[in-house]
């Protein structure tokens, strides 16, 4: 049996976000060409790695029919111009799917099976609507497996609501406002920039453009402004759209190798993979998921959540992000520095790596932080979290 090797993350990149809908920035832009784009922006990134020791594609999408179907990963990397050699495949765990996308390729990597690989996700959400095509087992309601509001994210939301009185809607707004100000500010200092791919788009109303920045951050977002919005999943509740992530299409895509091999063809590698874990919960407070995927892959790693520098947290909701800051204690100036999904989006199965590409770039600034986390709720009750270390840190 092969010895397990050391999985490094080299380079990631992501389309802009666009609000999904018909006068959004990809209203009528393909989610496959959003892939190739990043495939293509991962290739031209990083000319030291010959296109043919690309071993694997994997790309996740939560609603895998018309352009984001076609086993999109193998699709893609054709039509990106990867050598026919080059395999590739689709994956879907709904929100964590590109993070499931990075932790399948690596246990490869890591194994023996590959050297290098792509992995990420897309979803076109104003083309796809979360849900869209399913026909859920009537089983599950019928036999009381799961709550009527497991199937509605924002309903599981409000249920968080109820299972944390603690976090009111106050709090959870507060949050919001201060995502979106952590976004402007880190835009404003061109930290995002660098690892967008300007993304040709076009309309029949306005032609060709080129979409260059996220379309949903909302900089001037208020306290007043959020108190109030509608809480369309409940009458008097807690949850809006000011506190919660968007309606988003947009694709993300990364560059994971091993560590000795990302060394020998001379890639840059930023950060390496210490463990993950992915963890189910009741599916109606699918929000809490992260909090069990963190404690195993802490336990997995050896470490405690004192030694984690940096977490990037997907902000589906405020509620659910509150919730994993209480249960562990953590200072929230650890969490999000440069703002989250509240700001900038939230494309289901692209987000993964959004995450992982923010926290690489944080890394390269903070080379006192040795650990960070990205981690994620997961629709149907899971929760997803990789734990990854600072190549270039020098804390001990």
């Amino acid at each position: 049996m092969p010895n397990s090797r050391d999985v490094v993350f080299v380079d990631g990149v992501r389309t802009p976000f666009g609000r999904s809908g018909p006068k959004g920035l990809y209203a009528e832009t393909r989610a496959d060409d959003m892939v190739v784009r990043v495939i293509r922006e991962l290739i031209r990134r990083n000319p030291a790695l010959p296109p043919e020791r690309v071993d694997e594609v994997a790309i996740a999408a939560t609603t895998q029919i018309g352009d984001q179907g076609l086993t999109i990963g193998r699709s893609a990397a054709v039509l990106a111009g990867l050598p026919k050699s080059v395999p590739g495949y689709a994956i879907d765990r709904m929100c964590a799917g590109a993070m499931t996308a990075v932790t399948t390729v690596a246990g490869g990597i890591a194994f023996g099976a590959y050297d290098v690989a792509i992995a990420g996700g897309v979803e076109h959400m104003g083309r796809h609507p979360m849900g869209e095509g399913v026909d859920p087992n009537p089983r599950f309601l019928s036999e009381k497996l799961v709550d009527p509001s497991a199937l509605v994210m924002g309903m599981t939301a409000e249920n968080l609501h109820d299972r944390y009185p603690e976090i009111t809607k106050e709090r959870a707004d507060a949050y919001a406002v201060r995502s979106q100000e952590k976004a402007a500010k880190a835009y404003a200092d061109g930290r995002i920039q660098p690892d967008l791919v300007p993304t040709a788009i076009r309309t029949a109303e306005k032609g060709w453009g080129l979409a260059v920045s996220d379309e949903a951050p909302r900089p001037d977002t208020t306290l007043a402004g959020l108190a109030g919005l509608k809480t369309p999943f409940r009458p008097h509740g807690h949850v809006t759209a000011g506190n919660s992530s968007g309606i988003n299409d947009g694709a993300t895509g990364c560059i994971v190798a091993a560590s000795d091999v990302a060394e020998e063809l001379g890639l840059s590698a930023r950060m390496r993979l210490v463990s993950y874990a992915f963890a189910g919960v009741d599916p109606e407070v699918m929000g809490v998921g992260p909090i069990p995927s963190t404690e195993r892959a802490l336990r997995l790693a050896g470490l405690d959540v004192s030694d984690i520098g940096l977490f990037e947290v997907n902000e589906a909701f405020a509620v659910q992000v509150l919730a994993f800051l209480d249960h562990f204690g953590i200072d929230e100036e650890k969490v999000n520095p440069w703002g989250g999904a509240i700001a900038f989006g939230h494309p289901l199965a692209s987000s993964g790596v959004r995450l992982m590409t923010q926290l690489a770039r944080q890394f390269g600034e903070r080379p006192d932080v040795r650990y960070g986390i990205t981690t994620m709720c997961v629709g149907m009750g899971m929760g997803g979290t990789v734990i990854w270390e600072n190549i270039g840190g020098n804390a001990a």
